[in-house]
């Protein structure tokens, strides 16, 4: 691999971080919009050079399909139960859902741990599009503890949905991406169902 530049190196370090985040690879115009680039051509030409150089692999014919090929090399495909919708507008009301198949990924490219428990769920509306979360993807999300900041599968005094984990004053409440939305405090109990960790877009 030869020596990247300070701003390939910096790119590389945003594409990492934006995929831990969001499970997905940012597109062109999200790198020309963060590093303030002039147009996307731009980023288009430093991908380009860092795929030249070895860095990064892209996948013709596919939109953000940037993988880096140490992934590529040990990829790990599992099945993950998928466990029907969940809301990403206002809680609604769910009974227990049944699971409706498994969905197959790649947990070494998305970043999940090999031991973790995880399940997914179809999202339904658009409360959290802030976060690039939008209805009709897939949220894969893992039995765990949440922690301050993190997007959560939860039940609500009854009512099951998707927002943002947050505490002030000692207090949990969810939040929405979205201003639209207002938050959700809960009244009598607010129970974790599962943590974000990886993002599936499926294309239109």
């Amino acid at each position: 691999m030869r020596t990247l530049t300070k701003r390939q190196q910096e790119i590389i370090e945003y594409l990492r971080l934006a995929q831990r985040k969001t499970g997905i690879m940012p597109s062109t115009r999200e790198i020309q919009h963060y590093f303030g680039f002039a147009s996307q051509t731009a980023a288009m030409s430093h991908l380009r050079s860092l795929e030249r150089k070895g860095v990064i692999q892209r996948l013709p014919g596919k939109a953000r399909a940037v993988v880096f090929p140490e992934e590529l090399n040990r990829a790990e495909i599992v099945d993950v139960p998928i466990y029907g919708r969940i809301a990403a507008g206002m809680a609604q009301d769910t009974g227990a859902q049944e699971q409706e198949g498994c969905i197959s990924i790649d947990i070494s490219t998305l970043g999940i741990p090999r031991h973790a428990r995880t399940f997914a769920l179809r999202v339904r509306g658009d409360s959290m599009i802030n976060a690039h979360i939008c209805s009709g993807d897939t949220v894969i999300l893992e039995f765990r503890e949440p922690r301050k900041g993190d997007i959560v599968a939860a039940l609500i005094d009854g009512e099951t949905t998707l927002k943002r984990y947050v505490v002030e004053s000692g207090k949990p409440y969810l939040k929405a991406e979205n201003p639209e939305f207002p938050d959700l405090i809960p009244a009598r109990e607010l129970i974790i169902q599962g943590v974000l960790v990886a993002l599936i877009r499926h294309a239109a």
